[in-house]
């Protein structure tokens, strides 16, 4: 098996983590915790002294740093963000890097940024429809959040989503005040959310969701896998800007939108907003024949600008952009230019997508772990299915910890990325795959 997982990742050419400056993107809306004291973990338990756990708790801007890799087991608990300006920078682990199991991360303050973690949700033995519907990673009723370059699956609610309190206040200002908003998902991998697990609610295999009048948020070169549904899902009056993202073998589907007359209780409709350009949608062999790329549900309008968008089903042939489930008088409104700036952002032609993505969404690009291997590789062969239960893939890693002081002389603080070019665990010699378009950029367009 290990064999196995080397040729996999000699055939993903174990990518080294782009510089900014090759994945273009206008300034983040925070950077979390940098300027701040360092804090480093310095133990994989799941509580205490030197935990992960202890470390997020702790007040007031903070970097925190690992000088262990590992499995941090949450045993079915999950892990509050509830004090704001924190950096979690999972690249500074020495491999095989930090993958948090059995649990979550809920984010519920401000300026939060975290980087190259992975959290493997997973049933964990619980009964079919017990209870146990934990998110991988969910932002509730948070502001200027950056997720980026981790790895999310076998969510039992969602894998990664924007949510919080549909309705704060008296006006639609306030409401959108009132939760989540300015969050950016970027190179992130959301794939293999379980079907039917623990969900109280029965199926419930879901990508991302975006709560009702959540506002400012981007989805920007992101992988979205297996997931029945939701890649994402938009609520009532939110508005969201995707970029360059893939979506593969979704089943029923894809990106959709949907403002439900039931949750809002006779208060007015307020227009959503997306914005999508250069996205792809491929099928696998779950994907209901004629998916379309976007489906309009519920009673309120859906304002949409698209460009360059792609969809086919596993053979190749095109599918549908657009599609409805309900029979209401919800409108979707073509809107003829962008609804959200695309300033900053080097974008991708979609044909470049997939095999950009493959190669740099995903924790530690540069030091994958297997679960991230065996998926994008079945997404590249277009194998891999919807999943009731983590253990019909393999099951919750088993990898031995490892320890390694955090030099901070070593790093960039202000970018955490190390001064040497390599990062712990980076395998000498190993290439990174560019786009066309990333590689003049890192050329100067030559």
């Amino acid at each position: 098996m290990r064999g196995f997982f080397a040729h996999l990742a000699a055939l993903l050419l174990l990518a080294v983590f782009l510089p900014q400056q090759a994945l273009a993107h206008p300034a983040d809306p925070t950077q979390g915790g940098a300027g701040g004291r360092i804090i480093r973990v310095t133990t994989l338990a799941a509580d205490g002294p030197g935990s992960l756990r202890a470390a997020i708790r702790a007040k007031g801007p903070r970097i925190i740093v690992f000088e262990v890799g590992g499995v941090i087991d949450l045993g079915r608990t999950g892990i509050d963000i509830n004090n704001p300006f924190v950096t979690i920078a999972g690249q500074t682990a020495p491999a095989p890097g930090i993958t948090i199991i059995k649990g979550g991360i809920d984010i519920k303050t401000t300026d939060v940024k975290i980087q190259h973690i992975r959290v493997l949700t997973g049933a964990d033995g619980q009964a079919k429809m017990s209870g146990w519907e934990a998110d991988a990673l969910s932002t509730v009723r948070a502001a200027r959040v950056v997720i980026e370059n981790c790895t999310f699956l076998w969510g039992i609610d969602e894998n990664m989503s924007a949510s919080g309190p549909r309705f704060t206040g008296e006006t639609v200002a306030e409401w959108r005040a009132g939760t989540s908003h300015d969050i950016v998902f970027r190179l992130n991998l959301a794939a293999e959310g379980l079907a039917y697990a623990s969900h109280p609610k029965g199926e419930h295999s879901k990508g991302s969701l975006v709560h009702d009048n959540a506002t400012g948020i981007v989805f920007d070169r992101n992988i979205w896998a297996h997931n029945v549904e939701r890649s994402p899902l938009v609520k009532g009056g939110a508005q969201v800007l995707m970029v360059n993202n893939l979506i593969y073998n979704p089943k029923a589907r894809a990106v959709h939108y949907n403002l439900m007359d039931l949750e809002w209780a006779g208060r007015a409709p307020v227009t959503g907003e997306i914005t999508a350009v250069g996205n792809v949608l491929r099928g696998g062999v779950d994907t209901d024949p004629g998916l379309p790329f976007l489906m309009l549900g519920g009673v309120g309008d859906l304002a949409f600008y698209g460009r360059d968008n792609v969809a086919v089903d596993r053979l190749g042939n095109p599918l549908p952009m657009f599609g409805r489930y309900g029979k209401t008088q919800a409108k979707l409104i073509e809107a003829e230019a962008p609804l959200a700036s695309l300033e900053g952002y080097a974008i991708l032609p979609a044909d470049e997508v997939e095999t950009t993505l493959l190669a740099t969404a995903g924790a530690r690009p540069w030091d994958r772990g297997s679960e991230e291997l065996r998926v994008l590789f079945f997404i590249a062969e277009g194998r891999g299915e919807v999943i009731d239960d983590e253990s019909e893939v393999g099951g919750y890693p088993k990898v031995e910890a490892t320890a390694s002081p955090f030099v901070e002389a070593e790093w960039d603080l202000a970018t955490m990325t190390p001064k040497s070019g390599t990062y712990p665990g980076q395998k000498p010699g190993a290439q990174e795959h560019l786009s066309p378009r990333d590689r003049q950029m890192r050329t100067g367009g030559k």
